[in-house]
């Protein structure tokens, strides 16, 4: 299950899009109910927002249920997610992100692409509270038997995933579309500190 990624670098261009925070720090360890970035297009026009990994619908009552992941195979039609992957889709942008494997003892590893910046599909949903508004987000996960990893979109797929006027058969085809082969390498053990957040987390085993 795609628990944890990093965000620490980012583009001159990126960091031009309207909505990015002056005071934005990099992060190495991103875990469910941090502050990410979120972007999304408002009238044509890519911005970016600061909001909640953990998808908050304004309906929802129990808040400690805010699912921080959305199932590719399930995610159009559960009806959790069915509104906001109809109408209300963004990206989470990352360097990479962690997986954890083995049995008795699980090894952290490191998986990234072969371009700078990877884009997590992703759905978000506004939440008032007392005048205010909050934003919040899931990422969507491939179909998978054992690790859930997020989904990732390549340049077209964005645009497409963006786009209100996106058909939902296009959208349906993007949830199982092949994923890009990833650079990985097992990591130190220092990355299973939650609470570290700084380069160290990519220690090399």
């Amino acid at each position: 299950m795609c628990g944890r990624y990093a965000f620490f670098r980012w583009s001159p261009v990126f960091a031009g899009l309207p909505g990015f925070p002056a005071d934005q720090q990099p992060h190495w360890s991103i875990s469910p109910n941090a502050q990410v970035l979120l972007l999304r297009s408002e009238a044509g026009e890519k911005t970016i927002s600061r909001v909640r990994w953990g998808l908050t619908p304004p309906w929802l009552t129990d808040l400690s249920k805010t699912p921080a992941q959305a199932r590719a195979e399930t995610v159009a039609d559960q009806p959790m997610f069915r509104d906001a992957f109809r109408l209300r889709r963004g990206l989470l942008p990352a360097n990479g992100f962690y997986e954890w494997r083995g049995t008795a003892r699980k090894r952290p590893y490191w998986l990234a692409g072969d371009t700078p910046t990877l884009y997590f599909a992703a759905l978000w949903e506004a939440y008032p509270v007392e005048g205010a508004v909050y934003l919040s987000a899931a990422v969507v996960t491939q179909a998978a038997a054992n690790q859930r990893r997020p989904l990732i979109l390549n340049e077209a797929q964005q645009q497409l995933w963006l786009d209100a006027q996106t058909p939902r058969d296009a959208l349906l085809e993007i949830l199982s579309s092949p994923q890009p082969v990833l650079r990985e390498r097992v990591l130190a053990n220092l990355v299973n500190d939650p609470t570290l957040d700084a380069p160290e987390c990519l220690t090399p085993a």
